[in-house]
């Protein structure tokens, strides 16, 4: 219980500066480290051709954010297919077959990290730290990028936040200067990603996490009555993947265990540091908000959302663990770290799907049924604290719903910041809200409907929950999965890279795209009829809009899941615990 306290304080004490810090990074603001950072981004905006004074519309700029990714997506995809006959592979890893390989460049391009393959065993060095790592420190800052866009875009444009007096004489619906992606991704990139990376990287190898480019290590079993005579332990330039996969809202391991490993997650410290990155820079992000737009208020309503979020998540998550009725069963342990215990587990467990991260240090598919159900949750509100940029992303989403219908239910006009939510801007929303369900929910209707291409070890409620689960941290971009399911197939790769995609893209334009359509409206002044939105009042309504457009229409799918699961196993528990002692 110390350390769930101790996690939360950590990450609002550390969250807080680094929110200023990044604010200041995504203004363009002066600094002391220009002279370290400025020729790096220099050369990086020569190479790739660009005017850094350049502004985009919201049409250029997700524009710039898909030629980049189709860039990087090509090039990974090929470098897995090639592995083998590339340097840095001292364990003579073979080629990725062409689907796997497919499934892993989009997974790990959506910032998602869902793993149907052994790190260890699958990929090169090479693979691991160009690929993997490469996209695990780049693709993070492309949602941030998108988030800080559309705040721009919320605001009336750049020239809008730089000159608040202004915001109200630009020309009405005249395309607005959203920034420019490439210096937004490359400043986001060195000055605050990279930095941080390098010093979790080094903390962890400090606690024994491994860093080196030798090859596997050979270790003589202490049980010599054993059969197997010599064990190859695979090592590498760990520390820096985990450092990534953590801070980055990533997940990926470098094992196929991930954090479970002792290799991966050695010592309690290691273990605290790697539980508070799960949510340090999503902390960050929302206390960015408030100085980067001048609102200080919107900060208290985006943090004070998401924390009382958190906090009920992660007190259901603990407790179900720990206390629910099904506690007792054997089964729960399998596949559980007793280094860390219920609580530990638990709490990893809450912050890992809250924050789209998915790393584990535990197997989800050991968990208590109702734990699970708390892990789908988080994920398909994907917005209490969310992925880097993208948490917040959906957050907003929400928060120009919420306005919308609040507008409605009180007669007032539907306006946010001083600009009309009208029917364009809806439907666009509409679109994204349906999509959900519709992806997530299809899919798992068309696995489950042939059992030939499911996969599942444990048929019944709990194989609804397996696939379900999977579909829906597709969709959501978090990447951990009930490990009890046969994935690796030609099925589930390709069926989940285009759950990865849908769950990605869409879910990041669509929000730049109302945005873009908001900055070119007029400012309407504020009068006793304007809504606002910056209350405790309205922080209520927000959730509980957040509850009924993402648990409620699940409901079913969690009923024949891990409920009744949950129901099947503590009527099976009822007459051993009622029964007296021998």
């Amino acid at each position: 219980m110390i350390e769930i306290f101790l996690v939360f304080a950590l990450a609002v004490g550390l969250g807080w500066p680094l929110g200023l810090y990044l604010a200041r990074v995504m203004r363009g603001d002066r600094s002391r480290l220009d002279a370290v950072f400025a020729p790096v981004e220099g050369a990086i905006y020569r190479v790739l051709g660009v005017d850094p004074a350049r502004g985009m519309s919201w049409r250029g700029y997700a524009l710039a954010f898909a030629l980049s990714n189709l860039v990087l997506a090509v090039l990974v995809w090929v470098l897995f297919m090639t592995q083998a006959w590339l340097p840095f592979n001292p364990d003579a890893i073979p080629n990725m077959r062409w689907d796997t390989a497919l499934h892993t460049m989009v997974s790990f391009l959506t910032n998602t990290n869902q793993q149907h393959y052994s790190g260890q065993a699958q990929l090169s060095y090479l693979s691991q730290m160009v690929g993997i790592v490469g996209l695990q420190v780049v693709t993070p800052m492309m949602g941030l990028a998108i988030v800080v866009a559309t705040l721009r875009g919320l605001f009336g444009g750049r020239q809008a936040l730089a000159h608040a007096s202004d915001a109200g004489v630009q020309a009405e619906g005249a395309p607005r200067d959203l920034g420019n992606y490439w210096v937004d991704v490359t400043r986001a990139t060195l000055r605050f990603m990279l930095p941080l990376c390098l010093v979790w990287a080094v903390l962890l190898t400090s606690q024994g996490v491994p860093s080196t480019l030798q090859g596997a290590v050979s270790a003589t079993p202490l049980d010599h009555s054993v059969e197997m005579k010599e064990q190859k332990i695979p090592v590498g330039p760990v520390a820096a993947m985990v450092a990534a996969k953590q801070l980055g809202t990533n997940g990926g391991g470098w094992y196929g265990p991930n954090s479970a490993v002792p290799l991966e997650n050695p010592t309690p410290f290691a273990n605290l540091l790697e539980t508070l990155a799960l949510i340090l820079i999503p902390v960050a992000v929302t206390f960015m908000v408030g100085p980067f737009t001048g609102r200080r208020k919107l900060t208290a309503l985006v943090f004070g959302s998401m924390l009382l979020m958190s906090v009920l998540s992660t007190g259901l998550t603990v407790g179900s663990e720990a206390y629910s009725s099904t506690r007792t069963d054997a089964a729960l342990m399998e596949g559980k770290e007793t280094r860390f215990g219920a609580s530990d587990t638990a709490l990893w467990t809450a912050l890992t799907t809250q924050s789209s991260n998915g790393s584990v240090n535990g197997m989800h598919d050991s968990l208590a049924p109702l734990t699970g159900a708390m892990a789908m949750i988080n994920m398909l509100i994907n917005a209490i604290w969310g992925g880097i940029g993208c948490g917040l992303q959906q957050f907003l989403v929400y928060l120009l719903l919420s306005v919308f219908l609040a507008g409605l239910m009180t007669g007032r006009t539907p306006e946010l910041f001083g600009r009309k939510i009208e029917a364009p801007e809806v439907r666009l929303l509409a679109l994204l809200i349906l999509l959900q369900p519709l992806v997530v929910l299809g899919f798992s209707a068309i696995t489950l409907a042939i059992p030939s291409i499911t996969g599942n070890s444990n048929p019944g409620f709990h194989g609804i929950s397996q696939v379900f689960y999977e579909y829906t941290s597709a969709f959501a971009n978090n990447g951990s999965g009930f490990e009890g399911l046969g994935d690796a197939t030609y099925w589930w790769n390709l069926s989940c890279a285009a759950v990865l995609a849908l769950g990605r893209y869409p879910a990041l334009l669509i929000p730049l795209a109302v945005a873009g359509l908001l900055a070119r409206k007029r400012v309407a002044p504020e009068s006793a009829g304007t809504l606002h939105a910056e209350t405790p009042t309205f922080a209520m309504t927000l959730i509980a809009v957040i509850v009924i457009l993402t648990v409620l229409q699940f409901m079913p799918a969690l009923v024949l899941g891990p409920i009744a699961d949950h129901l099947t196993l503590s009527a099976s528990a009822a007459p051993a615990l009622s029964s007296p002692a021998l």
